[in-house]
Formats: structure tokens, sequence, C-alpha cells
């Protein structure tokens, strides 16, 4: 790995470390749970949840009787995720884990999974062929990636003009179908693909929601913390504007529609 590479990495864990992940995903638990029913997913089964954050998927198929494994380069939402399977009782197991390079054998795993998580690693080849590797033959990749189209798509858009890019692909291009069949196509059987629909829904006005996504989203809280009083107000402005304008919602409520790409890729 380049000097270059490294600093980067050490970007990117810094930014996932930074917020309250655990707070933020309460309010993706209903979407996630409907991605993860539509899996090929039996009780019994051996399932890695790659960038699993807080554990979200992971406690899910847990729930429902898989053996679930999460990872994730963010030892301090491994820790939230461990203390919610220990209140739950549990099995579930989270251990750190870079999605470039799992710590995993080859055929680990019944089921390898990622919501909105292995998106965001910088060289997604490398994920591609990880989460392959790890995958035993006849097993099944899943993913849910935002689209480049979609709300979260033009939200990342918003804030990338008011900071640098981090020198990587767009994390976006995993929501292309057709990029996404040149980097699941080593290894792979089957692949199917659906746009589909997260649905946010917050208790508060799109203010409150941009606060929200500033205190507890990683990424929205190192853009704002990277500028002066000035851009961090014309950021905020924008992303108020972009939440208002999609917000479904009246009063003090916002409902806003986002769209992802399912993945679903058999293992041959």
């Amino acid at each position: 790995m380049t000097r270059e590479m490294q600093e980067l990495k050490g970007r990117l864990k810094a930014t996932w470390m930074t917020g309250h992940y655990d707070v933020f995903a309460k309010f993706m638990e209903e979407d996630a749970v409907e991605f993860f029913r539509r899996l090929p997913v039996k009780a019994g089964m051996r399932l890695l949840d790659v960038g699993c954050g807080a554990g979200q998927l992971a406690l899910i198929a847990s729930r429902e009787g898989a053996m679930a494994t999460g990872c994730d380069i963010a030892t301090n939402w491994l820790e939230k995720a461990r203390a919610r399977a220990e209140a739950e009782g549990l099995p579930a197991v989270f251990e750190e884990g870079d999605a470039e390079c799992l710590p995993y054998g080859d055929g680990a795993f019944d089921a390898v999974t990622s919501l909105v998580g292995a998106m965001f690693a910088p060289r997604p080849n490398l994920v591609a062929s990880e989460m392959t590797r790890v995958c035993r033959p006849g097993g099944v990749i899943a993913m849910a990636n935002w689209t480049q189209e979609g709300f979260i798509g033009q939200m990342f858009r918003v804030i990338a003009r008011h900071i640098a890019p981090a020198g990587m692909p767009s994390p976006v291009l995993w929501g292309d179908e057709a990029t996404v069949g040149e980097r699941l196509r080593d290894g792979i059987g089957r692949l199917q693909m659906t746009r589909r629909t997260y649905h946010f829904d917050y208790p508060f006005g799109p203010d409150g929601v941009v606060e929200f996504f500033r205190v507890n989203y990683g990424p929205a809280a190192r853009a704002f913390a990277s500028l002066e009083e000035e851009g961090q107000q014309r950021l905020r402005e924008e992303l108020e504007g972009l939440w208002g304008c999609h917000n479904r919602a009246r009063g003090m409520r916002t409902k806003v529609d986002a769209e992802y790409l399912e993945v679903v890729a058999m293992r041959c």
C-alpha cells in the first residue's frame, strides 16, 4: 500500500469514527429489515456484514437465527454493536476488518452483505474480489448502494462543493448497474440489480435533519468541521434547501425518499 493510500484510509477511518452512527442508524432500521428479508438467508446460515457500522444488518440477521458476523474499520461503532448484541442476548460477533482485505478464509460465509457500507471503501475492485472470495460457492453476495441520481447522491454532491474530494472513485458508482456489472464479474454466476427506495422519516423539520446529520453522521460532521463559519452557514443552507424541497411531510416532520441499488449476486 502506498503512503498516499495509507493516508487516505486513515482519513476515512477518522471520518467514520466521527459522530454517533448508532444513533444515526436507528432511523434506517425499518428499511434495513425489508432489505434483509428479501435475501435468501435462512436460520443457521453464516452471514458476514461488511462495513457493519453499529451492527445494524448483522443484528437483524442474528435475530432471524443467522450466525452473523459484522466487520468495520470504525472500532467505536463495533463496541456499540457488541453492547447491543449483549443487551439482546444475541450471539452476533463484531470484529475490526477492512472491506479491501477481509480477515476471513476463502468461502467462510454463506452470505456476504453490505448495507451502504462497503461502497465507501477507496478501492472498489478489491472490495468486489474480497466479498466474492469469502463467500462460499453457491452463496449470495448482497449490497444496498446509494445511486448518483437519488437523494443521497444529490446530498453528497452538495457536500463535495464545499470540501475537496477525497481522491477516490465516487462511492455512488456502486449504484450504477454497468459499473457493478464490471466489478462483480469474476466468480459470479448470476447478478440481479433492482432500484429501490429507502424511506427517511424524522420527527423534526429539514433544519433539524441537517443538524442531526451534522452531529451524528461522520461525513457530514467532518464536512462542517472543515469549514469556517461562513462556509458552514452556506453548507447548512444548501442542505436545508435540499431536504426541504424533497420533503413529503408537513409541519415539524421530514419524510424523504432516497433511491438505492439493490445488488444480489450468486457465487459460482
